[in-house]
């Protein structure tokens, strides 16, 4: 007998190890979307209750703060991680209205706005170009849920409301739209604390609502 070794494997085929199939990424997550909507209904809601002129003017640079850390990076930072669960409303209103805030802030703080020939003119283009965004951002927020719908609904109202009254120099319309703030503020503060109670809970313990749609609707 050879004491040469065989090779019990001549002539057949290698096994291919399967791959395995990768788990969701984002599945760890948690959702940013309940500190995005906190962080929008905490910071509109002070700047709203100046606007009604419940609380005095010369306190309205409390809002500051709020609008550069909690407004604008709170809600940045919302957007960019909705950008990783892959979620392109959320991603495009946190980081928006984050960017809205910082822009806020900087245009109070750092801008030197006795320049301007024509300030009130020139504040309702800015509401404008807010109105027409927020206006939009609605079309794809009802199909979101009712409670998101709702903010947006609200917001494009608070938006149109505080143009008109820059456009218009009306104390009136600058009121208003501070008391739709005031509401739109309160329905971001529900949703928000439907969604981080709804996930602590692991059930619907607060409902968001559904939005009916048309037919061509949902058959997209």
């Amino acid at each position: 007998m050879s004491s040469q070794s065989i090779d019990l494997g001549q002539g057949r085929t290698p096994t291919v190890p399967e791959t395995p199939i990768p788990a969701n990424p984002t599945m760890f997550i948690a959702d940013p979307g309940p500190v995005g909507l906190a962080a929008f209904a905490g910071t509109t809601f002070v700047l709203s209750v100046f606007n009604t002129n419940m609380a005095s003017s010369t306190g309205i640079n409390v809002v500051i703060g709020l609008a550069l850390f909690y407004g604008g990076i709170g809600q940045l930072l919302a957007g960019m991680w909705e950008f990783r669960k892959a979620n392109t409303f959320g991603a495009l209103a946190f980081t928006s209205f984050g960017a809205f805030w910082l822009s806020y802030a900087y245009l109070i703080r750092y801008t030197d706005l006795t320049t301007a020939k024509n300030l009130s003119q020139a504040l309702g283009v800015y509401l404008l170009m807010w109105t027409i965004f927020t206006a939009y951002m609605t079309v794809a927020a009802v199909r979101v849920s009712g409670a998101v719908a709702a903010v947006f609904v609200l917001l494009t109202l608070t938006f149109a409301a505080l143009c008109v009254g820059e456009f218009a120099t009306s104390t009136g319309w600058h009121h208003l739209g501070g008391y739709l703030g005031i509401a739109t503020a309160i329905v971001a503060w529900y949703a928000s604390m439907a969604g981080v109670t709804n996930a602590t809970w692991g059930r619907t313990v607060m409902p968001t609502f559904t939005v009916p749609t048309s037919r061509l609707a949902r058959r997209g």
